[in-house]
């Protein structure tokens, strides 16, 4: 059975393939289309999908999508009826609807060579989501929670799963939402583009939480363990917020009121110096979601008493938060796939049409995240020499390394050297995060490695914090947690005494938002870090995303563009490595 997942009229736009309960390929409509948290119709990603397992449009005998728009519709109706919203926030979601219901028009435009036969599923967003995260996850029985800004008129969801079933307990319904909430309260701060809520993750560990008096009178906690939102702080609940998402960046309009400058003080701009203020609201703002979140965990343990939790939905890519499960619940083993926002919602989508037609849990797990496309040693040999000239006039030399061990032996030494590597090997990674084959490499070492990425690479804000990659069994030394992180997903306390061995990795609290390396999920990357431990007794390395305000690269030529205008020191291509002289 070939099922083709797909999240599409949505930021992070993306298409998964799964045969006969296992995934094959996976990939965001971002990294083809070079533009960040694309948002449209996926179809250079369905299209590299089936390429990758050789099959055509036709072969696919079911599509998953992962909204319902009739998904909820007494509720739709009630609220409507109830606070009779602004008209045009009405047509705007009956717009969006009708989008969704000519999923078959746009396979037409996309594939007019071929013709879709399969059966259209339209799966509800958050069953989409918590399908994503308990399907693929190590656990027979588990806790599954979803929660995000909004999809299908619910912001989150939770219940059970068990086998091949997942039972939804409850759910909160538009207008409430933590994910509006973090978003609304991300806006207010200065930070206004689609998906800036990690800035304010990033820039809260700089406060302190003065405003927890405030921020408990935006998010009301439910003796349920639910949530809700003071409207009064809030437009999206009446007022048509614009949202511009059609084959581009998407663009939320403000979502706070007035009201809420009233409670808190004058918004930033973006161009506003950050002051301890903004720091302080930041650490509230993160306190305030934790608050709610364990709040909510708390509360389903107690009811349960189940000690696995798979989570999903744009919220779960809070990593602090994600990072204090062990510490803040009961719950003893978490699982959170890569993709853990809407791009996953296509993987969700598809497993949950495979265990629809009653086939038992599949023996598949997400152990790792390379899903994405890779490129032949030919390949990249051609884009080498028909970039020749560009390398020789900016002073690199190019050499090919057939050995793996001495591969990697060089780039540990000018990793040690405190050179700058760009690393692209194999299937590029699923998910917002570089996890070793896409990746920007440094010594952890450095105290100055922060700024060196930033002048010459990132150009980015100086709070951002950059991640380890940590061989597995070298965590519970230098991480107060002992835990599988294969994604990056999880924020832990560094151990204490280690911190001012890898300051380039440690936060300003401490935390490192770590990535557990596994030999037999990525052997090179594991032997790239295990020679550096030889070198340097440091079995750990700076990673962070190989690009340049630009999508994450996905092919050879991209890698090798960002590493030609920037300052970067080393790039390791496949087998070949490029050095740049006199940088």
């Amino acid at each position: 059975m070939n099922i083709l997942g797909i999240n599409a009229y949505h930021g992070d736009s993306s298409a998964c393939l799964v045969i006969d309960g296992k995934l094959v390929a996976a990939a965001e409509e971002e990294r083809f289309r070079r533009i960040k948290h694309w948002a449209g119709f996926p179809s250079e990603s369905i299209r590299y999908c089936l390429n990758e397992a050789g099959l055509s449009i036709s072969d696919i005998d079911h599509v998953a999508i992962n909204r319902d728009p009739n998904a909820n519709l007494l509720k739709k109706i009630g609220f409507t009826l109830k606070n009779r919203p602004d008209f045009g926030l009405i047509l705007d979601r009956l717009k969006n609807a009708k989008e969704w219901r000519s999923i078959e028009e746009n396979f037409a435009i996309a594939f007019p060579d071929d013709r879709l036969d399969a059966k259209i599923h339209h799966v509800e967003h958050h069953m989409a989501h918590l399908s994503s995260a308990f399907y693929v996850s190590p656990f027979d029985e588990a806790v599954v929670v979803s929660v995000d800004g909004f999809g299908d008129f619910a912001s989150a969801a939770w219940g059970i799963g068990r086998g091949s079933d997942i039972t939804i307990d409850d759910k909160v319904y538009f207008p409430h939402s933590l994910g509006i909430f973090y978003q609304a309260l991300t806006q207010y701060l200065g930070f206004p583009h689609y998906g800036d809520e990690y800035k304010v993750m990033g820039l809260a560990p700089y406060g302190e939480p003065n405003f927890m008096e405030e921020m408990r009178q935006i998010v009301l906690l439910q003796d349920d363990g639910s949530f809700a939102l003071n409207l009064d702080y809030f437009r999206h609940h009446k007022e048509k917020i614009d949202y511009e998402w059609d084959n581009g960046v998407p663009s939320v309009g403000a979502l706070f009121s007035d009201k809420l400058e009233t409670l808190l003080g004058p918004k930033r701009n973006e161009k506003d110096e950050l002051t301890q203020r903004h720091k302080d609201l930041a650490k509230s703002i993160q306190t305030m979601y934790e608050e709610a979140f364990f709040h909510l965990l708390n509360t389903l343990h107690k009811k349960h008493s189940i000690d696995n939790l798979a989570l999903a939905g744009g919220c779960a890519m809070n990593s602090v938060a994600n990072g204090k499960v062990y510490r803040n619940s009961p719950f003893k083993k978490v699982y959170i796939q890569s993709a853990a926002g809407d791009a996953g919602g296509a993987i969700g989508a598809a497993f949950s049409v495979w265990h629809n037609f009653g086939n038992h849990k599949s023996d598949f797990v997400m152990d790792h995240a390379y899903w994405g496309p890779e490129f032949s040693h030919d390949e990249i040999g051609d884009l080498l020499a028909s970039k020749n000239e560009d390398l020789v006039t900016q002073g690199c030399t190019v050499e090919l390394i057939g050995a793996e061990e001495l591969l990697c032996r060089k780039t540990a030494q000018a990793i040690a050297e405190g050179k700058v590597i760009g690393w692209f090997q194999g299937r590029m990674e699923w998910g917002p995060r570089a996890l070793g084959n896409r990746s920007i490499l440094g010594d952890p070492r450095r105290p100055d490695m922060k700024d060196i990425l930033n002048l010459k690479i990132k150009r980015r804000e100086s709070f951002r914090p950059f991640a380890p990659s940590v061989l597995r069994e070298a965590v519970p030394d230098w991480f107060e947690e002992d835990d599988d992180v294969p994604f990056m997903m999880q924020v832990y306390q560094i151990r204490e005494n280690k911190r001012p061995i890898i300051p380039a990795v440690t936060h300003t609290d401490g935390s490192g938002r770590l990535q557990t390396v596994c030999k037999n999920a990525n052997p090179r990357y594991y032997k790239l870090i295990e020679i550096f431990s030889e070198m340097t007794g440091v079995p750990t390395v700076l990673n962070t995303s190989f690009n340049e305000n630009e999508p994450v690269v996905c092919k050879p030529q991209e890698a090798l563009d960002c590493f030609l205008r920037t300052k970067m020191d080393v790039l390791v291509l496949g087998d070949y490595f490029i050095v740049r002289e006199n940088v």
